[in-house]
């Protein structure tokens, strides 16, 4: 079985590949990178590194002309600026009732079924992404729920004649058990980049940030990453 995962060079996404790769092998893995207009070009090295370090394919997508209508805080031409809060207080602002800024209008809507096409035409029969229960708490980024998960599938599952279905490995549990499975599994998260801003080093504060330092400090552990930047 040949698996393609979306990888965004971060955390959870990184965490998904090697799990695919752990489950077949790196030479029936596939990394999809999108480039959607984001601020930096950090988390497309990140992901080349990624992929690289597990020794499996690569391949690109620019899907930068889709979001050009939109302000999301997260892209090149927004005014907005990315908020430097948890999420947990960004929903609490929003009562969980509206996504959060940093909220790409149906990112993953698009990614997936742009990677549904780039998967059939591979070989494959799988798609990963890593979508994990902290991303849909309070409707913080709706097109990471269950909900939407379960949706998606089905339109992919028929769409394709029942060649190809969807899995978010961390669906149901928090970025922190996220963390956990990389460690037991090695993920060179070092290599990884999760911040919105593209400076020389993480901000720190930003939602992903914050998301980040947390998940590591609950399993007890430094971010790998940070000794990049340690004087």
């Amino acid at each position: 079985m040949k698996i393609l995962v979306l990888s965004s060079g971060g955390v959870d996404s990184s965490t998904a590949l090697a799990l695919a790769v752990k489950k077949e092998g790196a030479e029936n893995v596939i990394a999809l990178s999108v480039f959607y207009g984001q601020r930096h070009e950090k988390e497309i090295q990140a992901a080349k590194d990624v992929a690289a370090y597990y020794k499996v394919e690569q391949l690109f997508l620019d899907l930068s002309m889709v979001f050009q209508y939109s302000d999301c805080s997260l892209l090149e031409g927004s005014k907005n600026a990315v908020p430097e809060k948890s999420y947990a207080e960004q929903i609490k602002e929003t009562k969980g009732e509206k996504p959060v800024s940093t909220y790409v209008p149906f990112r993953n809507g698009l990614f997936l079924s742009a990677a549904a096409s780039v998967a059939l035409s591979k070989g494959c029969s799988v798609i990963y992404y890593g979508a994990h229960a902290d991303d849909s708490a309070g409707f913080a980024y709706p097109d990471c729920s269950p909900a939407f998960h379960d949706a998606m599938n089905a339109a992919i599952y028929e769409g394709s004649g029942h060649q190809l279905c969807l899995e978010a490995p961390f669906l149901k549990v928090n970025k922190a058990q996220v963390v956990k499975t990389g460690l037991e599994l090695g993920v060179p998260y070092e290599l990884t980049w999760s911040c919105y801003e593209g400076g020389d080093e993480p901000c720190g504060k930003c939602g992903t940030c914050l998301d980040r330092a947390a998940a590591f400090a609950a399993n007890g552990v430094e971010d790998p990453a940070l000794k990049r930047y340690q004087k």
